[in-house]
């Protein structure tokens, strides 16, 4: 299910949505939509939107229609949860199986542990390809780990898949590429609309140059991958 928030900040608009869906901070996944900072005589301003894996909040009495179209979910809800150990193992041997089905020798492993979060580890021969061209091969093979995930019951748990180091390189990448098109659009004076960016990718540029004054940000387009706008809006 999906909600949107407003706060002054990114934290006081996702403390707002702990407090009206009743979750802990890590039972949803936040994308923000639009980000200005504050000024001396204007407020800050952040736009979330909340996706919770197929509940409702605890003040209301039923779910929303969208929950109820989702079926699946409700039999996966039924699955007992595997212990840590077995999930793990599990999931380790999916992943594999799926590369190796692709046609590409693999070594997978455990990255990290995290509360409700399990970092795997690819290891091959031809880990640029599974990563992709701007990392959607390996956003893609993350997104059918995480389906199965929930089909063994951890629909609470987000698996993050990574090869090479990408993702520490590819947010290094994101920071630098928002202060460059920061810098671009107050000498222009005109906004920039960068490529499409999945949710995390999008939220790296959005934090990025929250604290900016003059800088604005907002994200348009529909579906997983959105473009950011950068926009100059003055110093107050």
């Amino acid at each position: 299910m999906v909600y949107e928030f407003e706060g002054r900040t990114e934290k006081e608009a996702i403390d707002q949505a702990i407090r009206e869906l009743g979750l802990e901070r890590d039972g949803f996944d936040v994308e923000i939509l639009e980000s200005q900072s504050g000024g001396i005589f204007k407020k800050g301003r952040v736009r979330i939107r909340v996706h919770v894996a197929d509940r409702a909040p605890s003040a209301e009495p039923a779910p929303r229609p969208r929950a109820e179209a989702h079926a699946p979910a409700q039999v996966r809800r039924s699955v007992t949860p595997l212990e840590s150990d077995a999930f793990e193992a599990k999931v380790l041997e999916f992943t594999r199986r799926v590369i190796e089905g692709m046609g590409y020798a693999c070594e997978v492993s455990v990255l990290f542990r995290e509360e409700q979060k399990l970092g795997i580890r690819i290891e091959s021969e031809h880990a640029s390809i599974i990563i992709g061209k701007k990392g959607k091969n390996l956003d893609a093979l993350q997104l059918l780990v995480n389906v199965y995930a929930g089909r063994l019951g951890r629909e609470d748990m987000r698996i993050i898949l990574d090869s090479e180091n990408y993702r520490i390189r590819r947010e290094e990448a994101l920071v630098r590429l928002a202060y460059e098109t920061a810098e671009e659009v107050r000498r222009r004076r005109q906004s920039v609309l960068l490529e499409p960016m999945n949710p995390f990718e999008r939220r790296i540029i959005h934090t990025t140059l929250n604290d900016i004054v003059d800088i604005e940000t907002k994200s348009e387009g529909e579906g997983l991958y959105k473009q950011v706008r950068v926009l100059f809006r003055g110093r107050a």
